[in-house]
């Protein structure tokens, strides 16, 4: 799809500085655009290929106009503007709708007209496809399992029983959801499973990333809040409750009846112990793990920084010694 710079930048809601009657139809890089491509400008690391790039226009703030050759589209969120711009001249294909016949779906099964269920997919007895949705190929529902208007399994998506997912929630390949959580009682013989017979409920507009798993409750619901944005590899354990818009990157693990606050954020491989209690807009920085509730908003960080090895096995050395350290300052006070 193209459009010229003037119907993007009115699209865009950018100045348009340059010529309007050039025409778009593609996004890329500043250093692989080509002169049917916009491009943008988001990261300060990038700002050296401005002057050298071949683009038909650039995305970017007023304070990093005028440093290069090509047209601009001017305004304060150039990474919020690229994605819109994706959007536009990368309209999504259209929806399919009907049941493919290699598709096995239970007779108990109830599926909107609307939706489309795709090559071997699995739907058992009593559950509910909506209006518009999107099963990919391969996906297993399984009997009682609701799934929401508009929402989208991309492939080979398993929601077992007891699990039911909203509205215009993207689910992308290979995603668990409702499988068994980790409860186990130690006897002497060994280790005791215990039953686990709640669910999973998963609010409208979520995203949960690729060989993500989300395990049903022990008793009651795992919780995912409206609009809430999950990468891939995540592990949400039993009972976890996720606050409504909150973003968790790739690697994190979050383990059973933990409660994350709204608008939080935990950075790629943070790991969270059980049965904590994290305010509403908290940060946890990349690695970090979080072994006490967290009260108030803030960005919290824990984890040792990357360091040469030779520096590291010297401090490593001398954290042994830390408490022999400590006592001998304190005998000095006295």
């Amino acid at each position: 799809m193209a459009l010229t710079l003037a119907q993007l930048a009115d699209q865009l809601g950018a100045e348009l500085r340059g010529d309007g009657s050039v025409p778009v139809s593609a996004v890329a890089t500043l250093e692989q655009a080509t002169a049917s491509d916009v491009s943008f400008l988001a990261n300060p690391r990038y700002r050296r290929f401005l002057a050298t790039t071949r683009a038909a226009a650039v995305i970017l703030t007023p304070s990093d106009s005028g440093q290069g050759p090509a047209n601009e589209l001017v305004l304060d969120d150039p990474y919020r503007a690229y994605g819109c711009a994706v959007r536009l001249l990368s309209p999504p294909v259209p929806v399919r709708t009907g049941i493919h016949p290699n598709a096995d779906v239970d007779n108990g099964a109830t599926v909107h007209p609307s939706a489309w269920v795709d090559a071997f997919c699995q739907i058992g007895a009593g559950a509910r496809i909506g209006a518009g949705a999107q099963l990919g190929p391969g996906c297993i529902i399984c009997p009682g399992v609701t799934i929401g208007d508009d929402t989208e399994l991309v492939a080979r998506v398993t929601v077992l029983a007891a699990a039911s997912v909203g509205a215009r929630t993207l689910i992308h390949p290979g995603v668990v959801i409702g499988s068994d959580g980790f409860g186990l009682a130690r006897t002497e013989e060994g280790w005791e499973k215990i039953p686990q017979v709640g669910g999973v409920s998963i609010g409208d507009e979520v995203e949960i990333g690729a060989n993500t798993t989300v395990d049903r409750g022990a008793l009651g619901d795992t919780v995912i809040e409206r609009g809430v944005k999950i990468d891939n590899q995540v592990q949400i354990a039993h009972n976890v409750h996720i606050g409504a818009h909150t973003a968790i990157a790739a690697c994190v693990g979050i383990s059973g009846s933990t409660s994350i606050g709204r608008h939080c954020m935990l950075a790629g491989g943070a790991g969270v112990i059980g049965h904590l209690r994290i305010a509403d807009n908290v940060t946890v920085t990349g690695m970090s793990m979080v072994t006490h509730s967290i009260h108030q908003a803030g960005v919290y960080s824990a984890g040792t920084p990357l360091m040469h090895n030779r520096q590291w096995r010297r401090n490593a050395v001398r954290m042994k010694r830390l408490d022999e350290l400590f006592r001998r300052v304190k005998d000095i006070k006295k």
